[in-house]
Parts: structure tokens; sequence; C-alpha cells
């Protein structure tokens, strides 16, 4: 999805409140917000890359169905993180103690809280760079493991924190360990449905 990035420090620093009204007034745009309080506007994905990502969304639910070890989010959820950014990965997961440690009005709106575990789909308009940006941000807020997949580039970057990123070229799958125990995220399929 193509991203559009406003800064507004020449008239204003857009705070959490003027970031939540204007989100609320705006339902139908999706938005995030840097660190530094720039607006991010993203425009809707394209067929590919949502049925892509309702496909990945769907293994993670299935997993932590039998495992019963978290919460997932879709690419909706927007997160308040520590460092100041709201961010909306294409899949999240948050430890269960973690998840139930919030009090239920901040469940309800955006949570403040890192995600353990994120994902990012990069559709073909999206720049790898600015992802790979906002991975390191996602590190540098608490996450414990961080999966950008390329379907275009036909690769798969494993962020961890105080570790090298790992670039992997058309792995048949992934594994979540230690963080999301137990899953296996089968990439073949993802990989073959390139569209080039």
């Amino acid at each position: 999805m193509t991203h559009f990035t406003i800064d507004l420090s020449a008239i204003t620093v857009l705070t959490e409140a003027q970031f939540d009204a204007l989100c609320a007034n705006n339902p139908d745009i999706k938005f995030e917000r840097t660190p530094n309080g720039e607006l991010v506007i993203m425009a809707p994905s394209g067929g590919e890359t949502g049925k892509d990502n309702a496909k990945l969304t769907a293994r993670f639910v299935i997993w932590n169905e039998s495992t019963d070890l978290g919460v997932v989010f879709d690419s909706s959820t927007c997160f308040r993180l520590p460092g100041g950014g709201d961010r909306s990965p294409d899949v999240a997961w948050v430890e269960k103690a973690r998840w139930e440690a919030l009090p239920p009005d901040f469940r309800r709106k955006f949570p403040p809280i890192c995600p353990d575990f994120v994902l990012e789909l990069l559709s073909p308009s999206d720049n790898p760079q600015t992802i790979r940006a906002k991975m390191q941000e996602y590190l540098s807020c608490g996450v414990k493991l961080g999966w950008m997949l390329n379907p275009e580039e036909q690769q798969a970057e494993i962020y961890r924190p105080d570790q090298p990123v790992e670039v992997l070229d058309a792995p048949a799958s992934l594994s979540g360990e230690p963080v999301l125990p137990g899953l296996v995220l089968q990439l073949g399929w993802l990989w073959e449905g390139a569209v080039k």
C-alpha cells in the first residue's frame, strides 16, 4: 500500500489527542503517526496484497487458537508505541498476560503497548527502506520478533533485538520460536503467487 508522510512541524506537532480526533473524524482513512509527529496516510491495498495479508492473518489466528498464548491483530489495529509513534502492522501478536494487564478501556482504544511480534507484508508500491525503518522502530519499542515479507523480491527479513537483520531468499517456511512457540509459517504459496 502506498504511504504518504506529511511533516506538520512547520505549523504544529501532532499530539496523541489530535491524532485520535483525526482518526475518529475520518474513519474511512487509515493513518499512522511517526515518533516525530509526522502524519502517515496509507492508501488501501490492492487485491493481491489484501488476499495475501488475509491468508497470513488467518494462519496466525489458527495457530493462536490452538495455543491460546496471546492475541492476534490484523492491519486495522493501531498500537500506541512507547517510542511515541502510532503504528499498524499488517499482523501483530501480543502475549496473553501482557494484553490482559491492560485496562479494558485501553484495549478498546489504540492500545498503549508494543506487540511482541509484528509482520509487514510489502505491496508493490511500498518503499522497502521506509518499511525497514518502521521495523527498526518496532525493535526500539520492544518487539521481540519481526518479519518483513517482500513477495516481489521473494525475500524475508527477520528482525530480532540486538541482532543483525537476517535476509532469506524465498524461504519455504519461517519458525516463530521462541517468541511464537510451535508456529511454523509455510511461505511457498506466497512466493509462487507473487505477481511480477
